[in-house]
């Protein structure tokens, strides 16, 4: 077995919390704050979004509360990968803030 496939299996036994952590400090060791995220003027009113898509980190977030589970978000965002759920989580977590702004700007429009 490879040190990747252990770090795999560790990270499959790990809370999504902790896997966020880990995200963060892996992403930090090689230069880019939060890789799967993008944040683009005009694209998504700004939003930080999933690489490739559309799909901004707030309603993954918003999803999240609403009781969805990774596979029902999965199942609802096809182009979506596991591993873009883990960005999100990790970059809602350091971005707490920035993310609930967004949910409440669009649960007032």
């Amino acid at each position: 077995m490879s040190v990747v496939d252990d770090v795999r299996s560790l990270l499959d036994e790990m809370s999504e919390r902790d896997r966020a952590a880990i995200l963060e400090i892996v992403s930090r060791g090689v230069g880019g704050e939060f890789p799967g995220i993008e944040v683009t003027p005009g694209v998504c009113g700004g939003a930080a979004r999933i690489v490739r898509t559309r799909i901004p980190v707030w309603v993954l977030a918003q999803a999240r509360r609403q009781g969805l589970s990774d596979a029902d978000i999965l199942r609802a965002y096809p182009t979506l990968r596991q591993e873009d759920i883990a960005f999100a989580a990790a970059y809602c977590h350091l971005h707490g803030d920035e993310i609930e702004r967004q949910i409440l700007e669009n649960d007032a429009a």
